[in-house]
């Protein structure tokens, strides 16, 4: 039987959302299996305090759980059998009182060797396990019930989102699922894989993926735009030249018109953003002029006689 997700956390009862989300992250960092591969000791803790954090890191789930109404594994727990007063039918309570945990509601478990679940369904023509009695989420009580879905993030690339790719993720049971990242993804984006959530009588329920879109050093999204800053040198500004760009599909190389400046924008055309019907966007390179790093004597000497004798007044960008 799982442990109680609260003590598994190290967390109160009263302990806020946030408090929950600060240990678990702790936890599944000191325990994850790729940070102590071969230790099967911290790849089981690592399996708990995420079975744990599926509970109560869930609202809907931790209030279930504190309302005895799912347990520590997130099955949900029958109430009912025998009235409110819990007399337990023909056999009457298992030893303890009550058939299973709180609120004397029962629970389909193994009790010396016999699955109350199976006699139940049987009973009532659920068929057992997974039998007939009304398919996934139905039969008696709950006992044919499809297994639970299960929500984790996963944060990509700007590129992935872009271009498509695959990431792996893990599941609090020790499972890792391949993913595959659409072109053209989207911050907040939900992906659903079928069958791969939690167990169940009526098979396993499904697997849901939001995805977070991680900040690119040198790409940006401005609206449905893709934006990046291009250093050139000032004499390539001023006299024109060719330049190595990068876009998200490897460099390209880009000519600077003559007398660029900085603020002035160059269009890649197909280079930026993929839309939902995966047709690629275009990339704007925002020239940026930039000086040599050392002090340059004749550069400074050519400044001095512009100032003197061929003052400007620098264009004004909104």
């Amino acid at each position: 039987m799982a442990r109680d997700p609260y003590q598994e956390l190290g967390v109160s009862r009263a302990a806020t959302a946030d408090e929950i989300r600060k240990a678990f992250r702790k936890l599944a960092k000191a325990n994850h299996p790729d940070t102590n591969p071969g230790n099967k000791e911290a790849e089981e803790r690592f399996k708990r305090v995420s079975a744990a954090f599926d509970i109560i890191g869930d609202p809907e789930k931790r209030k279930k759980f504190d309302a005895g109404e799912i347990d520590a594994e997130g099955r949900e727990t029958f109430r009912g059998f025998g009235g409110a007063g819990g007399a337990g039918g023909p056999w009457g309570p298992p030893p303890g009182g009550g058939f299973g945990g709180r609120g004397g509601g029962y629970r389909s478990e193994t009790f010396e060797g016999v699955d109350l679940g199976d006699i139940l369904g049987e009973m009532f023509g659920g068929g057992g396990r997974g039998g007939r009695g009304g398919g996934a989420g139905g039969g008696f009580g709950g006992f044919s019930q499809r297994g639970a879905d299960v929500r984790a993030k996963l944060e990509i690339d700007l590129i992935d989102a872009i271009r498509g790719g695959k990431r792996r993720i893990a599941f609090s049971d020790g499972r890792t699922v391949d993913v595959t990242i659409p072109k053209g993804a989207q911050e907040g984006q939900t992906l659903r894989l079928r069958g791969q959530g939690a167990p169940g009588r009526s098979g396993p329920g499904d697997a849901f993926i939001e995805l977070t879109i991680q900040p690119h050093p040198v790409f940006r999204r401005e609206g449905e735009v893709l934006v990046m800053d291009l250093p050139v040198t000032l004499y390539d500004a001023v006299l024109g030249g060719k330049v190595e760009a990068p876009t998200p599909d490897g460099p390209v190389t880009l000519t600077i018109p003559k007398g660029s400046n900085t603020g002035a924008k160059l269009r890649l055309k197909g280079k930026g953003l993929t839309d939902a019907q995966g047709r690629r966007g275009d990339l704007f390179a925002r020239l940026v002029v930039a000086l040599p790093d050392a002090p340059d004597p004749a550069l400074e000497m050519l400044a001095e006689d512009m100032r003197k004798s061929r003052p400007y007044t620098p264009r004004r960008r909104g």
